[in-house]
C-alpha cells in the first residue's frame, strides 16, 4: 500500500473559513486515489491555519502527481460557504513533496482542478492529463474573463457591469472592501457636515481653504500649501511631483511660442543669453497641447475653463529649476500674452494657477489612468485570458495584478462616468475627458513606457534633483535584472520563444485590444527572442508598480492644497496684463463644493489598505523553478541597497518597501 500525507493551509484572510467537508482525490502518472474526505477534528479549515496530516492510501504509487481534484459539501442544514485555501502540501511515499498552491475561493460544490506547482510551458507537458486541464482552464478562462469596449478609441477593458460580476479570486479581499468604503463614506460625511460637499460659494480667502480637511495633513500638503506660490516649488514639481512626466529639454523653441531674448534676459543669471541656453542644455519646455481646442466642462450650471499652455523653465546656475515663460493658449495672438516673473504679482501668479490646473486634467486622464491604469488592465486581462497558472510568465505576473481589475472597475463606475467625480467635478470631465484619452492613446509608445529610453527622448539625463529619475531607474534596472534572472531560466533559446504559442497568444491580445493595433505604438506583435521578452515583461511589471507609485501616491500631497492643483477653473484665461488681483484669483478658483470633491477624491485615492502588498514581496507561493528551488534571491533583488532621496520630497514613491506590486488604488 502507498500511504501520502496531505496537510490543506487556509489563507489568512477574512472570511477564509469553511466548516464544510472538504474532499480530495490525487492525480498521478500512473493512476489515481480515490475520493477521500479530510475530517477535521476542529470542525472545519479555519482561516490562516495549516490542517493535521491526513493519510490518503493507495493501493500502489501514483507516480508522479500531476494535480489534485478538491471539493467541498455543506453539511445537512449547514449553508454553503466560501473557503480560500492557499494550498494543499502533499509528500509521496518516497518522500518526496509536492505543493499545490490553490489561492483562491472555492465557493460551490463542483470539483476544482490544481496542478502540482512547478512552473510549465506547453511543452514541457507530457502527460495527458495535464494537457487535458491545461486546455479546461484555458476555455473556462476565455469565457470568464472577456474584452468589452468602454469607449471607441480607449484600450481594451474586462467586461463585468459591477464588481460582483468579477471572479471572485480577482475581488477585493474584505479588508480591502472595507477600508476602501470607510475611507470614501468618511471623507464625505466630513465635507458634509462642514457643508462644503455642497455649496456653490466662492472662497472668500486663501484661508477658508485650508479648513477643508484640516486634519488630513501631510508633510508634502503642509510644505504645499506654504510654498505654493514660489517658482522654485512650481519648477521642482515637474521634476518629483505626481507628473514627472511632461518636462522635455529644450534646444529651440517652438514656433507657436514666441518668447524673445528681451523677455526672459531679467530671469537669467550673469550676461547670459537665451541661445546659450538653449545651446547649454538648461532650457526645458512644458507643452500642454494635449488640451488644445477642447471644450470645458459645465459645473453647478457654470461653464469651466481649462488652458492649453507653454511654458519655458530655466535650470539657474544653482541647480534650481524655475519658470521663465508662459503662454495660456498654443496660438500665438495679441489676446495670448506671454506671462514673465517680472510681470505684477496677480499676473503672474494667475498664470501658473492656470498651468497647474492643466497639469492636473493631462495628469489624470494621460498620465495616470491610461498610462498606468488602463494598461495595467490590458496587462492582466491578457494574462488570465492566454497563461495557465503553470505557466512561468503567469507565476511570474500574477501578483502584478491584484486588485488591479476592479479598481478600475470602480474607476468607469464613480470617477468617469456620466454621474462620476471627475466627470462632474473636473474642467475637462464630459467631453473634454474623452477627447483627451483619445489623444493620448494615439500618442502612446512602447519607447514611452521605457523609462530608461524615455529619459533619454526627453533629455533629462544630467539634470540635477531629479528624484523621479534617479529612484525610478535604480528600480528599472533591479526589475529587468530580476525578470532576466526568471526568464533566461525557462527560456534557453530564442526558437523556444518563438515556438511558445500562449507566450505569442499574450502579447498579441496587449497588442490587438491594449494598443488597438497600431504599429506606430512600436508595441511588439510577437516575439522573436528572449531579451524581447525580458523588456517587455520588465515594463509591465514596473508600469504596475513603480510608475504607479510614482504618479498616484503623491497625489494628495501635491493637490491636498487645492490653489497649487485646482481641479476646475472658473474664469478664462487672462487676455491682457495688470488686470488681475487677489479677488481675480479669488473667483477663478473651483467653487467650494468643487474643491471639497476633488480634495476628497484625490485623499481616497492616495490611501492604502492595510492589505497592502509590497514590490518585491510574494506571499502567495508557487513560483517555483523546474527542480522545485524557489528562483534566488528574487524578493531580495528588488528590496537589496535602494535608497529613496529626499524622502520628504519625493513620498519615498520609489523606494521599495512603500510601493505597492499593483495598481490596487
Amino acid at each position: 500500500m502507498a500511504k501520502y500525507k496531505v496537510t490543506v493551509h487556509t489563507h489568512n484572510i477574512a472570511t477564509a473559513t469553511t466548516m464544510n467537508n472538504v474532499f480530495i482525490k490525487l492525480v498521478g502518472e500512473n493512476g489515481e486515489s480515490k475520493r477521500t474526505w479530510l475530517t477535521s477534528l476542529k470542525g472545519g479549515f479555519y482561516q490562516g491555519t495549516t490542517s493535521r496530516e491526513f493519510d490518503v492510501v493507495c493501493p500502489s504509487s501514483l507516480g508522479t502527481l500531476v494535480l489534485i481534484e478538491l471539493d467541498k459539501q455543506p453539511l445537512p442544514l449547514f449553508p454553503q460557504d466560501a473557503w480560500f485555501p492557499s494550498k494543499v502540501v502533499v509528500t509521496t511515499p518516497e518522500g518526496d513533496t509536492c505543493q499545490f498552491p490553490i489561492y483562491r475561493w472555492i465557493m460551490d460544490k463542483e470539483v476544482h482542478l490544481f496542478r502540482e506547482g512547478t512552473a510549465k510551458r506547453l511543452c514541457d507537458e507530457t502527460n495527458h492529463l495535464a494537457r487535458y486541464s491545461r486546455e479546461k482552464e484555458m476555455k473556462t478562462r476565455t469565457e470568464q474573463y472577456c474584452w468589452d469596449t468602454y469607449k471607441e478609441g480607449f484600450p481594451g477593458s474586462m467586461k463585468a457591469d459591477n464588481p460582483l460580476d468579477l471572479p471572485s479570486e480577482i475581488q477585493f479581499s474584505f479588508t480591502k472592501a472595507t477600508q476602501f468604503l470607510f475611507t470614501a463614506a468618511t471623507g464625505i460625511t466630513e465635507l458634509k457636515l462642514k457643508g462644503y460637499s455642497d455649496s456653490k460659494k466662492n472662497w472668500k480667502n486663501i484661508d477658508e481653504i485650508s479648513k477643508v480637511f484640516c486634519c488630513n495633513r501631510t508633510v508634502i500638503s503642509d510644505y504645499a500649501q506654504e510654498h505654493w506660490k514660489e517658482d522654485e516649488f512650481f519648477g521642482y514639481q515637474y521634476l518629483n511631483g505626481c507628473n514627472p512626466m511632461l518636462i522635455r529639454r529644450c534646444s529651440e523653441l517652438p514656433a507657436n511660442f514666441p518668447v524673445t531674448e528681451d523677455m526672459v534676459k531679467p530671469s537669467l543669471r550673469g550676461s547670459s543669453s537665451l541661445l546659450r541656453e538653449l545651446q547649454s542644455g538648461t532650457i526645458f519646455l512644458l507643452d500642454y497641447k494635449n488640451l488644445d481646442g477642447l471644450k470645458a466642462n459645465v459645473i453647478n450650471r457654470k461653464k469651466q475653463y481649462m488652458a492649453a499652455p507653454l511654458v519655458l523653465l530655466y535650470r539657474t546656475p544653482d541647480e534650481k529649476l524655475i519658470p521663465i515663460a508662459i503662454q495660456l493658449k498654443q496660438t500665438p495672438a495679441k489676446d495670448n500674452p506671454i506671462f514673465l516673473p517680472s510681470d505684477s504679482e496677480y499676473d503672474w501668479l494667475l498664470a501658473k494657477i492656470f498651468v497647474r490646473s492643466a497639469d492636473f486634467q493631462e495628469h489624470q486622464l494621460n498620465v495616470h489612468l491610461l498610462r498606468t491604469h488602463l494598461l495595467a488592465e490590458v496587462f492582466a486581462v491578457a494574462l488570465l485570458r492566454n497563461m495557465p497558472m503553470v505557466h512561468p510568465l503567469y507565476k511570474l505576473l500574477i501578483p502584478h495584478t491584484r486588485y488591479t481589475l476592479q479598481i478600475n472597475l470602480l474607476a468607469r463606475a464613480f470617477l468617469i462616468a456620466d454621474e462620476g467625480v471627475f466627470t462632474k467635478f473636473a474642467a475637462s470631465g464630459g467631453e473634454g475627458m474623452i477627447e483627451i484619452l483619445r489623444r493620448s492613446v494615439a500618442s502612446l509608445t512602447y519607447s514611452s513606457l521605457c523609462m530608461p529610453e524615455d529619459i533619454t527622448a526627453r533629455g533629462l539625463e544630467s539634470v540635477p534633483n531629479n528624484y523621479y529619475r534617479d529612484d525610478g531607474l535604480k528600480l528599472w534596472h533591479i526589475i529587468y535584472r530580476f525578470v532576466e534572472e526568471v526568464i533566461s531560466f525557462y527560456y534557453k533559446r530564442d526558437s523556444e520563444v518563438q515556438e511558445d504559442q500562449e507566450l505569442q497568444n499574450w502579447i498579441k491580445d496587449i497588442f490587438d485590444h491594449g494598443f488597438l493595433a497600431q504599429e506606430c505604438t512600436g508595441i511588439p506583435q510577437s516575439f522573436s527572442t528572449v531579451p524581447e521578452v525580458v523588456k517587455f515583461v520588465t515594463v509591465v511589471i514596473f508600469t504596475c508598480s513603480g510608475q504607479h507609485s510614482a504618479v498616484n501616491s503623491g497625489q494628495y500631497d501635491y493637490g491636498g492644497w487645492m490653489p497649487n492643483t485646482p481641479i476646475s477653473l472658473q474664469q478664462p484665461p487672462p487676455t491682457t496684463k495688470g488686470q488681475s488681483t487677489e479677488s481675480t484669483m479669488l473667483e477663478t478658483f473651483p467653487d467650494v463644493g468643487t474643491t471639497a470633491q476633488g480634495m476628497s477624491t484625490m485623499w481616497l485615492l492616495s490611501k492604502q489598505s492595510s492589505d497592502f502588498v509590497a514590490l518585491g514581496q510574494y506571499p502567495e507561493e508557487g513560483l517555483h523553478m523546474q527542480d522545485d528551488q524557489e528562483i534566488p534571491g528574487r524578493a531580495e533583488s528588488l528590496q537589496r541597497g535602494h535608497q529613496c532621496q529626499e524622502l520628504w520630497a519625493t513620498s519615498a514613491i520609489h523606494l521599495p518597501s512603500v510601493v505597492e506590486n499593483t495598481v490596487a488604488i
